[in-house]
């Protein structure tokens, strides 16, 4: 029973407004080649983690929003979420806030491709719509037992 329960938990869907504050580094490529430059980027980002003021502990990763089959290439940042505005940002990072209405979701970082779909077509029944002007959010949370969930965040219209 209890195991059925932490299922429904994990795929629970949920609008919220939320503001998000990070110092990241910038990458670009290949929609299609994210799976592992993404991590590999957060890696050297966490070598410098300490560089990072006023730093919450908690990892993030935005994206643009892929528009279509044809846009086969776009950006991110991969960063750590900071308690307030940074006066003084590490070099190579910038300072970033982003602030507005999500559709969310929380789940194991093996299954953050089942989450992501699920989170869209939640949204499109609910009758949200997605906001292509703003970044895709995710956080990173590590659990006692060596694995880790993932929070999607996708951008709807307010």
């Amino acid at each position: 029973m209890n195991g059925n329960r932490q299922e429904v938990e994990e795929m629970e869907y949920k609008r919220v407004h939320k503001q998000f504050r990070l110092a990241g580094m910038k990458g670009c490529g290949a929609y299609a080649d994210f799976g592992t430059d993404v991590p590999k980027a957060a890696q050297n980002l966490m070598a410098r983690a300490d560089e990072i003021e006023h730093r919450a502990g908690t990892e993030i990763a935005i994206f643009e929003p892929k528009r279509g089959e044809r846009h086969l290439e776009g950006s991110y940042y991969v960063g750590m979420i900071v308690n307030q505005p940074l006066s003084e940002v590490p070099s190579g990072m910038e300072f970033i806030e982003l602030n507005g209405e999500y559709a969310t979701a929380r789940g194991n970082i093996k299954e953050v491709g089942s989450l992501h779909n699920g989170l869209i077509k939640w949204a499109v029944d609910k009758g949200y719509k997605q906001k292509m002007d703003a970044y895709i959010v995710e956080t990173y949370h590590p659990l006692e037992n060596g694995e880790e969930e993932i929070e999607v965040y996708l951008p709807v219209q307010g």
